[in-house]
């Protein structure tokens, strides 16, 4: 049995009475990479003899006073657009191809001060563009579950390192449904945090009032160790949020008899297959068991969605790339004549297609004669759709959905489709716009044996409930115990 078959919680206690050691977890981690990453190809860049420096350290300190918490010598992946010192960082794109940070970013500082060891760098789509990972501009990655399908995007890398076993846990980040989708197509837990829940220093922007960093995890309780390692006020971030940090773990308590929830028409309607609509009213049923009790509600303003996060998060980005251009750092074009002519090659170069398709959008949305008509007219609806969820947040403790509309599809099934690529994350997407936390959770298997995922939306800074309804369905329920046979 792999030691990562077991909870954070069971691994501290077997480091603490000395029965494993550090070096061991450290050990398992790279033996599992050398054996299925060839395959998998989550991680882009390994930090092997760091971690085993550190490993040996930690060791040193096991069961004395200077042990810490629970992450104390635990292994763990980090999504490439998080700045690690030293480490190399790339947002899997040939423009940051050799981008060596000078610091970290606060999310690595607080990983770093509870003591555990990163592994590497994990593959995602180029600058967090993308629900498959297949726009990457160097590898791959696959869905341990079905090699030839794609593990979700942009976290792909960071989900499928959990699923495979590679690592214990891992930190993805989620604009539109990044951690969310890909924990769903790979059986593994991923929450978005509620927006300003966790620090974005650090955090190479996308779409900078949509971003957010969060844990994906093989269980409910492990996610809400490493939310709580992570959470909290950071002076350098204007938009982290001044609210107290709870004890999530202490919320995980099975009990949710007169909980109400909200099941959105929207979710079950037009454009969800009929096998994740079935695993979400099965999962209904187990919380009904549970003493749950759930109504039809509506969230009218979601089918404009996506169109509204595409013009908002294309905006963002093209200004946010824009610091992307040759001169202070990352690629730069070897024959330009010229300033601009250094500008238009070396993004020409660097960026790949969807990058682009992407930058070309924003600009075009933020330009004058056009700003009104789509910038902002998409954040007027932006209001609308938050509105929705303040409405039905009144009278209702979570909202509960699937979290796509499909298993995983195919890898280049739909990446020539850019339409129907951005309508996979149509379930998500609502939950980043309005600034709610959101988790996924494994709920079933669909009949090509690819797992299902089940999304608890919850109140602004109301993880606490969503930990809650996602452990008393976890363990009511055994799909988080099934692992793929790589």
């Amino acid at each position: 049995m792999s030691l990562f078959e077991h909870k954070l919680s069971e691994l501290h206690e077997l480091l603490h009475k000395k029965e494993v050691s550090v070096t061991d977890l450290v050990d398992e981690s790279y033996k599992r990479i050398n054996s299925v990453d060839d395959k998998v190809k989550a991680f882009l860049t390994l930090d092997e003899e760091n971690a085993r420096a550190k490993a040996k350290q930690l060791d040193s300190k096991r069961g004395t006073e200077d042990e810490k918490g629970l992450l104390f010598g635990m292994p763990i992946g980090i999504k490439d657009n998080i700045v690690t010192k030293g480490l190399r960082t790339t947002c899997s794109s040939k423009i940051l191809e050799n981008f060596n940070p000078i610091y970290d970013a606060t999310v690595i500082n607080k990983l770093t001060s509870a003591e555990t060891i990163t592994i590497g760098k994990l593959n995602m789509d180029e600058f967090a563009m993308g629900s498959s990972t297949e726009n990457s501009g160097f590898q791959k990655t696959r869905n341990p579950w079905n090699l030839e399908t794609v593990p979700g995007g942009s976290s792909g890398g960071s989900a499928a390192a959990v699923a495979a076993g590679e690592v214990p846990f891992s930190l993805g980040s989620d604009t539109g449904g990044s951690i969310r989708q890909p924990a769903a197509f790979t059986g593994t837990v991923g929450l978005k945090p509620t927006y300003g829940r966790v620090s974005r220093f650090g955090l190479v922007a996308f779409a900078s009032s949509l971003d957010q960093i969060g844990p994906i995890t093989r269980n409910v309780e492990d996610n809400a160790y490493l939310l709580q390692a992570i959470a909290g006020l950071d002076p350098n971030d204007s938009t982290s949020a001044n609210v107290d940090v709870p004890n999530f773990a202490s919320a995980l308590t099975g009990d949710i008899k007169g909980l109400k929830i909200a099941v959105p028409k929207e979710y079950l309607g037009e454009g969800v297959g009929e096998e994740a609509r079935q695993s979400v009213l099965n999962a209904l049923k187990v919380l009904e068991g549970l003493g749950a009790t759930w109504e039809e509600v509506s969230l009218p303003h979601s089918k404009y969605g996506v169109a509204t996060y595409y013009l908002l998060a294309s905006s963002e980005a093209s200004a946010n790339l824009a610091r992307f251009d040759g001169v202070r750092y990352g690629y730069r074009t070897p024959d330009a004549e010229n300033l601009i002519e250094l500008y238009k090659k070396t993004r020409a170069e660097g960026f790949g297609e969807e990058v682009k398709r992407r930058i070309m959008l924003g600009t075009f949305a933020l330009s004058s004669g056009y700003y009104d008509a789509y910038y902002k007219k998409a954040q007027q609806v932006r209001t609308l759709i938050k509105k929705d969820f303040e409405d039905v947040f009144e009278k209702y403790d979570v909202i509960l959905g699937p979290t796509t509309p499909t298993p995983a599809f195919k890898i280049g099934e739909k990446v020539d489709d850019p339409l129907t690529m951005y309508a996979n994350d149509i379930l998500t997407i609502p939950v980043n716009l309005a600034g709610v936390p959101g988790i996924s959770i494994p709920c079933g298997f669909a009949s090509n044996g690819l797992p299902l995922g089940l999304q608890i939306i919850g109140k602004h800074f109301d993880e606490s409930t969503v930990y809650r309804v996602a452990h008393a369905y976890e363990q009511a329920t055994d799909y988080h115990t099934k692992r793929p046979q790589l």
